[in-house]
C-alpha cells in the first residue's frame, strides 16, 4: 500500500517492522507517534533501560540515517512509503570500557551481537589470531561448557565464526580451524553466557576500528581525507589507512560544533586556537555527523560524572541479579557435582556386583575344575609309575643300546682306517705299477736300440775287416806316415794291434737314457707323493661356509594474560607458515607493519600519544594535510 492511499485514507495507525540482532518485531503505530514514542515501545518490549546507546536506523538513498526522537516516525522523515515501515534497532554509541558502562545482560547480548557481526562482514578489522580467541567465546556463548563427548569433530561445520578474509588468507581447511577453536574453547569452562560476550566485547573493543563512524571529507586544501566519530573524540585518517588516525581531538578539547551546508566547523576549547574545518560529500551526511557527535560528547561528558540515580538503582539490580545468578550456578556446579558423585556411585555398586556376581561363577566353576583336577591327578599319578617303570626300561635300554652303539662306533673308526689303509696300498700299487710299466716299456725301447746299435757295430766291424783284407792283399808300398781319416760320427772308435781287434765302445746314449731314467722316477715319486697329499689336503680341509647378509600480543588482554600472549604468539607462528601473502588485503599489510613497529598497544594509548602535541599544531597540521 502506498503512502499517498495512506495518507488519503488518513488511517490512525500504520505497521512497523523492528529488526533488531537476533529477533524481528511489528506494531501498530499511531501516525502522531513521534520517534521516542516507538522508540519506547521497543525499549520496553525488550526488557532495555540503557537506552541511551541505542537508535533506529534506516537507509535513504544508500545513506544512514537514525530516526529523530522529536519528530513523526513516518511523516517527518523521508522513509520508504510502504507498509510495514522498517527500522533496525542497533547500538548507535559505543562504551569506551564496556565492562563498566554496560549494566544489563540484554545490552550486553545486544552488544555482542552487533559487534561480532561487523567483525564477521569485515566493518571492524580483526587479525586471524585474535579472530580465532574471540570466535571461542562465541562457542562459550552458545554451546556452554566443553563437553568431549557431546561436541564431537565437525560440530562447528555449520556456524559462522570466522571472516572469510582470514579463511581464505590461509591454506587450512575447516576442519583444521575447527580443531584451534575448539582448543580455545575447552579453556573457558564455568563461564556462563554473558561472562563470555563480556570477554568477547573486552577483546573486541581494543581493535582499531571498533565503534568508529567513517565519513569522506576534505579539509581547505581539497585532500581526500576521513573522519572518524567514536566514543573517545574525532580522529583524521588517511584513506588508506581506517586503523592508524593521523591526528585525533578528544571530546574534551572540542567546545563547538556546527555545519553550514556542506561545511563543518569545529572550534577547540581552547579560544586562543583558531577553528577548523572541511567539506562533507552531502548535506544529509553532515546531519548524521553532527547527531553522533552530540551523541559521543554527552556520553563522554556523562561518564566523568557521578552515575544518575537511576543507573545506580540498575548496577545495584545487575550486582544483585549476578550475585544471584553466581548463587544460582554454583548450586547447579553443586548439585551437578552431587549428581555425579551418585552417578559414580551408582556406576561402582553395579561394577562391585557384576564383580561379585562374576567372582560367584568363578569360584563355582574354580571348584568343579578342583574336582575334576583330583580326579585328573589320580590318574596321572598312576600313569605316572607306569611311565616311571617303563622310564626306566627305556634308560636301560638305552644304556644297552649306548654301549652297543660306541662298540659299533670304535669297529667303525677300525674299519674306516683299514679301509683308508687299503685305498692307500691300492694306490701306491697302481702308482708302482704304472711307474713299473713305464719303466719296462722305456727298457724295451732301450733294448731294442742297443739292438740296432750292435747290428750297426757288426756291420761296421765286418767291413773293417774286409778293408783290412784287401789291405793285406795289395802289393807293398814304401812305408808312409798317413793321417787316418776320420771315422763317420756314428762308428765306435777301436784300435787295432796286429791281427787282434780292441773295441772301446763310447756309450753315451747308455748313459744319458740311464740319467733320464733316473730322473723320471723321481719325478714319477715325487708325483705319486704329491698327488697323495693333495688328497690328504682336501680331506682334511672342508669348503668354507657362505657369507651373511647386513643388513597477539598487540592489545591489553594479551598484556594482562601471559598465558593468553604466549598461546596468540604460538597460534600465529604455527598458521603463518600456510599464508598466502598474494591474498593478503591492504589492512593486513597495514596491521604487520604496525606489528613490525611495535604499533599495536591499546586503541587509547594510541589516541594519548597522538594527543600528547597541542591542540593549535594538530590543527595546523591537519590544515596542511
Amino acid at each position: 500500500m502506498s503512502f499517498s492511499s495512506l495518507k488519503r485514507k488518513q488511517p490512525k495507525t500504520f505497521t512497523v517492522r523492528i529488526v533488531t540482532m537476533d529477533a524481528e518485531m511489528e506494531f501498530n503505530c499511531e501516525m502522531k507517534w513521534k520517534g521516542k514514542d516507538l522508540f519506547d515501545l521497543v525499549c520496553r518490549t525488550l526488557g532495555l533501560r540503557e537506552t541511551w546507546f541505542f537508535g533506529l536506523q534506516y537507509t535513504i538513498k544508500d545513506t544512514v540515517a537514525w530516526l529523530k526522537m522529536d519528530k513523526k516516525v513516518v511523516l517527518d522523515h523521508d522513509v520508504s512509503k510502504e507498509e510495514p515501515v522498517t527500522f533496525h534497532f542497533l547500538a548507535k554509541f559505543y562504551p569506551e570500557n564496556a565492562e563498566e558502562e554496560l549494566v544489563q545482560e540484554i545490552t550486553q547480548h545486544l552488544f555482542f551481537l552487533q559487534v561480532k557481526k561487523q567483525i564477521l562482514d569485515e566493518k571492524v578489522y580483526c587479525p586471524p589470531e585474535a579472530s580465532v580467541l574471540l570466535a571461542s567465546y562465541a562457542v562459550q556463548a552458545k554451546f556452554g561448557d566443553y563437553d568431549p563427548s557431546v561436541h564431537k569433530r565437525g560440530f562447528l561445520a555449520q556456524e559462522e565464526l570466522l571472516p572469510k578474509r582470514v579463511i581464505n588468507l590461509y591454506q587450512m581447511t575447516p576442519e583444521m580451524w575447527e580443531e584451534r577453536i575448539t582448543a580455545w574453547y575447552a579453556e573457558h569452562r564455568g563461564r556462563a553466557r554473558d561472562e563470555a560476550e563480556m570477554e568477547y566485547l573486552k577483546i573486541a573493543q581494543d581493535l582499531e576500528m571498533y565503534g568508529v563512524n567513517y565519513f569522506t571529507i576534505r579539509n581547505k586544501k581539497g585532500t581526500e581525507l576521513l573522519l572518524g566519530v567514536d566514543a573517545l573524540g574525532l580522529h583524521i585518517y588517511d584513506p588508506e589507512n581506517r586503523l592508524t588516525p593521523k591526528i585525533s581531538f578528544p571530546w574534551n578539547e572540542i567546545r563547538n560544533i556546527s555545519y553550514s551546508d556542506k561545511e563543518f566547523t569545529i572550534k577547540p576549547l581552547d579560544k586562543k586556537i583558531d577553528v577548523f574545518k572541511f567539506n562533507s560529500s552531502k548535506l544529509r551526511v553532515n546531519k548524521l555527523i553532527l547527531q553522533l557527535c552530540i551523541g559521543n560528547h554527552d556520553l563522554f561528558m556523562r561518564r566523568r560524572k557521578a552515575d544518575s540515580l537511576e543507573v545506580q538503582q540498575m548496577k545495584a539490580q545487575a550486582r544483585e541479579e549476578k550475585a544471584r545468578k553466581q548463587a544460582h550456578w554454583m548450586e547447579r556446579q553443586r548439585l551437578a557435582r552431587e549428581k555425579q558423585m551418585r552417578e559414580e556411585a551408582e556406576r561402582t555398586r553395579d561394577e562391585l556386583e557384576r564383580r561379585l556376581l562374576q567372582m560367584k561363577e568363578e569360584a563355582t566353576m574354580a571348584n568343579e575344575a578342583l574336582m575334576r583336577s583330583e580326579e585328573t591327578a589320580d590318574l596321572l599319578a598312576e600313569k605316572a609309575q607306569i611311565t616311571e617303570e617303563e622310564a626306566k626300561l627305556l634308560a636301560q635300554k638305552a644304556a644297552e643300546a649306548e654301549q652297543e652303539m660306541q662298540r659299533i662306533k670304535a669297529t667303525a673308526i677300525r674299519t674306516e682306517e683299514e679301509k683308508r689303509l687299503m685305498e692307500q696300498k691300492v694306490l701306491e700299487a697302481e702308482v708302482l705299477a704304472l711307474k713299473m710299466a713305464e719303466e719296462s716299456e722305456r727298457r724295451a725301447k732301450e733294448a731294442d736300440q742297443l739292438k740296432q746299435d750292435l747290428q750297426e757295430a757288426r756291420e761296421a766291424e765286418r767291413r773293417a775287416k774286409q778293408k783290412l783284407l784287401e789291405i793285406a792283399t795289395k802289393p807293398t808300398y814304401p812305408p808312409m806316415n798317413p793321417i787316418p781319416a776320420p771315422l763317420p760320427p756314428d762308428i765306435p772308435s777301436f784300435d787295432i794291434i796286429g791281427d787282434s781287434l780292441s773295441f772301446d765302445f763310447k756309450d753315451t746314449d747308455m748313459k744319458r737314457l740311464s740319467m733320464e731314467i733316473e730322473k723320471e722316477k723321481v719325478s714319477l715319486c715325487s708325483c705319486g707323493i704329491h698327488s697323495v697329499d693333495q688328497a690328504g689336503l682336501k680331506l682334511r680341509n672342508p669348503p668354507a661356509s657362505a657369507s651373511r647378509m647386513l643388513g597477539l600480543k598487540r592489545v591489553e588482554y594479551m598484556e594482562k594474560s601471559k598465558h593468553l600472549q604466549e598461546q596468540l604468539k604460538e597460534l600465529k607462528t604455527e598458521i603463518e607458515a600456510l599464508k598466502l601473502k598474494e591474498r593478503e588485503t591492504a589492512l593486513d599489510v597495514l596491521h604487520s607493519e604496525n606489528s613490525d613497529r611495535g604499533g599495536t598497544g591499546s586503541k587509547h594509548n594510541t589516541i594519548k600519544k597522538l594527543t600528547l602535541q597541542s591542540a593549535k599544531s594538530r590543527v595546523a597540521f591537519f590544515e596542511e594535510l
